[in-house]
């Protein structure tokens, strides 16, 4: 990154709001309204702190793969270690990943998850297919994880009273009634492509959000 990105990012961030608000996005995807309500902003002060962060490359927006007239805010974790403050609480606890099969994305992430962090993460889905789809199989293979053996189960089959539930669909996300100690990452299906690259892709955006949480509590831990 060039030293002019890199001090519009700092200049971007030298705001408490606008920081406030990546913070909340390091952990979590969120719609504006939700940011709105979270950060108690106006819409037309949140849409200008939005712009700022697009524009610096901070953040990015797109439409929803389940009802596609909302759209979520995600930040770009490219070398961006943010939000540290809520990571160490929620590093070491139990980790559910839902989407709507758990075929694929919940699958790779509990899998991912486990190897990084450390602590083992489980997977549900709110309609699970009947096994796990072959491409996400041979994707874990490819990133050194192993799904071989792992079988769907329905959401109402797991315990989520004492662990932090993380949405990788937004039909899910959207079917489900989140609590507010939930989080959000919208990451497309890659069923739906088929290809072996799609797979892939999806395991390199996985694994990078959960690098992203995994420095930052790091982070956290060394100043305490």
């Amino acid at each position: 990154m060039d030293l002019e990105t890199r001090a519009r990012r700092h200049a971007a961030l030298g705001d408490p709001v606008r920081l406030a608000i990546v913070d909340d996005l390091a952990t979590s995807d969120r719609s504006p309204g939700e940011l709105a309500e979270r950060h108690e902003l106006a819409s037309n002060l949140l849409a200008h702190h939005l712009g700022v962060l697009e524009d610096v490359g901070l953040i990015a927006r797109s439409a929803s793969a389940g009802d596609g007239r909302r759209r979520y805010v995600r930040l770009r974790h490219e070398g961006l270690a943010a939000g540290l403050g809520p990571l160490p609480a929620a590093i070491g606890a139990p980790v559910v990943f839902v989407c709507t099969h758990n075929s694929a994305r919940s699958q790779l992430a509990a899998a991912l998850w486990s190897r990084t962090i450390g602590v083992a993460a489980s997977s549900a889905g709110t309609d699970p297919a009947k096994g796990v789809h072959p491409g996400a199989i041979a994707a874990a293979e490819r990133a050194g994880v192993d799904l071989s053996g792992a079988t769907p189960r329905h959401f109402v089959d797991v315990d989520v009273d004492r662990a932090r539930v993380i949405t990788v669909c937004d039909r899910a996300h959207e079917e489900l009634t989140p609590d507010p100690t939930w989080w959000h990452w919208s990451i497309p299906d890659p069923i739906e492509d088929h290809a072996a690259e799609a797979f892939d892709r999806t395991v390199d955006r996985l694994r990078r959000r959960i690098e992203t949480i995994e420095e930052g509590a790091r982070r956290c831990a060394s100043r305490s």
